[in-house]
């Protein structure tokens, strides 16, 4: 005859199954907080050596106009070619010197930016400074900017304060160079435009290293038809955080504090 399982077995069954359970969401909420950490300490040492590379080439990575007599010219001639948009020998290219990351003629400085900052050995990697295959703005992880621990794909992009969705939405003192945490995507991501965090996490990012206001103060994001759900409202005095909406919704803004 069969006997099933007694009351005290399936007792033991089920605390196991929860003990299993919390196991597993606990360790999750740990990655998560993990993640979080990492990416403030990576954007913090991204700060500092920026400001660094500043204070020993009295210029802005990407920007600045004399780094082929330092590294080389990637285009083989002087660094101020429109090869330079593609070339990715050794060294790099030239910037135009005007105190931000733009495009010009010759030199992508968003892309530089990075390629330059290894080339001083002050970030890890090596960077190609040029766009990726999609479209002028193509960010390719890895590839011509850093990759985070957020998610697979998720990247630090830099863009001016001046670029479209910044001082446009949230007028403020963002400085000359900003860190945007978005996603390599797809060709219609600029910029690393493409969302990557979750809002819980964004609120939680901002508020380690900012008020937790994502329309005030200086780590941001904003509302518009491309991404509608991470802040509230595309006034920055009422804007907070949808933090009932679950996924990946918000791109993250950072100063880089020069």
């Amino acid at each position: 005859m069969k006997q099933g399982f007694s009351l005290v077995e399936l007792s033991i069954v089920l605390v196991i199954l929860g003990l299993l359970t919390g196991g597993i969401l606990s360790g999750q909420s740990l990655i998560t907080a993990a993640e979080q950490r990492s990416l403030v300490t990576q954007i913090t040492t991204y700060s500092s050596s920026v400001i660094s590379f500043r204070d020993k080439y009295f210029a802005i990575p990407g920007d600045m106009n004399n780094a082929t007599k330092f590294w080389g010219a990637a285009d083989g001639t002087t660094g101020l070619t429109a090869a330079c948009l593609t070339a990715t020998a050794a060294g790099t290219c030239n910037g135009n010197g005007d105190g931000q990351i733009n495009v010009h003629s010759y030199s992508k400085e968003s892309f530089r930016f990075w390629q330059q900052m290894a080339l001083a050995g002050l970030i890890e990697g090596t960077y190609t400074g040029v766009t990726g295959p999609l479209d002028p703005d193509d960010v390719v992880a890895g590839g011509n900017v850093p990759t985070t621990r957020i998610a697979t794909s998720s990247v630090v992009c830099v863009v001016s304060p001046n670029f479209t969705g910044l001082g446009a939405f949230y007028p403020g003192n963002y400085g000359r160079v900003v860190y945007r945490i978005g996603a390599d995507a797809n060709a219609s991501n600029l910029n690393g435009d493409s969302v990557i965090v979750t809002n819980e996490m964004a609120w939680n990012i901002d508020n380690k290293m900012d008020d937790g206001k994502p329309g005030a103060g200086r780590v941001t994001t904003f509302k518009n038809s491309y991404r509608p759900n991470c802040a509230s409202s595309d006034d920055p005095a009422a804007a907070e955080y949808q933090l009932t909406v679950t996924g990946k919704a918000c791109v993250l803004n950072i100063p880089s504090g020069i």
